[in-house]
């Protein structure tokens, strides 16, 4: 039975929910707590690291307490909606750090927040990417439901993107930090709501019914599932040289651009690549796949982010009077993360299809949990290394004192050029090389494979 438009629009809204509450954690943390309640970048990217690492143990395992769970309203929606309510939650205390609190004290309370957020991010996220081989057909349907879920997070990933230094500002009436807290508390409040929509919507299909696996026996499917290592190294490196840019972005636009009009600067450039992002989604990506493959898109994508970095490179080092020069490789890298972000997601669901034809277990979970694992993993590295970036390069001063540094010490602002362009550039070659030799699940073999399960 074909899913009904209802349950695409209440899926894709959870999507929106959900990755707003992400980008916010994943785009400010660093900037909350490093060049506003002033802990040093250093220890926030060890908290930012070390919870990742806490997660390749957290993340598998609650794939697996997903795998198991049964209930009279399926195994994905109690999961989604204990998840969401407790991540909200966390997120708003996360932004809301007790102005009593400084030195040890703030670390400690940072660290806290950041794993609790974490651990309650995973309980939802891996069942509600878990849900697309469990109620699609495969193929088209799949391929679209996968397409409308991350044009949707990237619809509230460009919303908190656009909007969170403005409404700060305006929230918090110029006070950085209480605009924050009330900033993490509308968009906590919109997270649960939409994901309420998305569980009374949606209805979880029959799947195969499967004894439930041991630990060592998901692990030893997981290894064994070749092409999902593929796509999951493939993701950790597209995705710490995104982020790497994400998080320098806005020193980017306070300490280099500079100007006491930044910020507007800053919320403009998002706005675009916001857009930009979207349209790649819902228009781009569409209109290259009625000429291309799915493969064949994949690799443009990667073309275009390269192109794009390397431009801005070029604009970094020449000219940077106007924002607008930065369209133009904010373009090029805006649409093909776009494009990527789909595309993983679907190379990473037809995996599972994959991994049933060949170890004859259908483990969506843990795949899926594998997915959240690295993004968030490619997260913490990715904050860890802007961390010692702005370490090294001593960008955590105040914007007036921050421009007397930058034309006393251009090495400062070099550094923080090359770490921003250079090391996503070597990222994403390493990707597409990896990609390249690993991949093998083609249409013609996904058709094999489909064909087969049918018989």
């Amino acid at each position: 039975m074909k899913l009904t438009v209802k349950e695409k629009v209440s899926y894709g809204l959870g999507a929106v929910g959900k990755d707003m509450v992400y980008m916010l954690s994943a785009s400010y943390v660093l900037y909350y707590y490093q060049d506003i309640c002033g802990v040093s970048a250093i220890a926030m990217g060890i908290i930012l690291m070390a919870a990742r690492v806490f997660d390749a143990f957290n993340d598998p395992v609650m794939g697996i307490v997903v795998a198991k769970t049964k209930t009279r309203w399926g195994k994905f929606r109690p999961w989604l909606l204990i998840g969401t309510i407790s991540n909200a939650v966390v997120l708003y205390f996360m932004f809301a750090a007790p102005p009593a609190l400084d030195g040890k004290g703030l670390v400690a309370y940072a660290a806290i927040t950041y794993i609790l957020w974490g651990i309650t991010y995973t309980m939802m996220d891996i069942p509600y990417w878990s849900m697309i081989p469990a109620f699609t057909e495969g193929g088209r349907e799949r391929e679209g439901l996968s397409t409308l879920a991350r044009t949707c997070a990237g619809v509230g990933s460009a919303i908190v993107t656009i909007i969170t230094m403005q409404g700060v500002y305006l929230l918090g009436q110029g006070n950085e930090r209480a605009g924050f807290q009330w900033f993490a508390l509308i968009v906590a409040v919109l997270f649960i709501l939409f994901i309420v929509c998305t569980c009374i919507t949606i209805k979880e299909k029959s799947t195969a019914d499967v004894d439930s696996p041991s630990i060592g026996q998901m692990f030893k499917a997981l290894l064994q599932n070749d092409q999902a290592m593929a796509v999951v190294i493939t993701i950790v490196l597209i995705n710490c040289s995104i982020y790497i840019t994400s998080n320098l972005v806005i020193y980017f636009f306070k300490y280099d651009f500079g100007g006491e009009g930044w910020h507007n600067a800053y919320t403009l450039f998002n706005m675009f690549g916001g857009a930009v992002q979207i349209l790649s989604m819902m228009l781009f990506f569409p209109l290259l796949r009625k000429a291309f493959s799915a493969i064949r898109v994949f690799y443009i994508s990667f073309a275009m982010a390269i192109i794009g970095y390397i431009i801005l490179l070029v604009l970094a080092f020449t000219n940077m009077s106007n924002v607008a020069l930065l369209f133009i490789p904010g373009f090029c890298i805006f649409a093909a993360n776009g494009m990527l972000t789909v595309l993983t997601t679907v190379f990473l669901a037809n995996t599972v299809d994959y991994g049933e034809w060949k170890n004859h277990r259908r483990d969506e979970s843990v795949i899926f949990s594998m997915q959240t694992f690295v993004v968030k993993l490619a997260s913490g590295v990715a904050a860890l290394a802007a961390s010692i970036c702005l370490a090294v390069c001593n960008l955590s001063e105040d914007t007036s004192a921050a421009a007397e540094t930058v034309e006393a010490a251009g090495a400062s602002v070099v550094g923080l050029r090359m770490t921003m362009t250079v090391v996503p550039i070597a990222g994403l070659l390493a990707a597409v090389f990896l990609f390249r030799k690993k991949y093998i699940l083609t249409e013609k073999k996904m058709e094999e494979i489909t064909c087969h399960a049918r018989k």
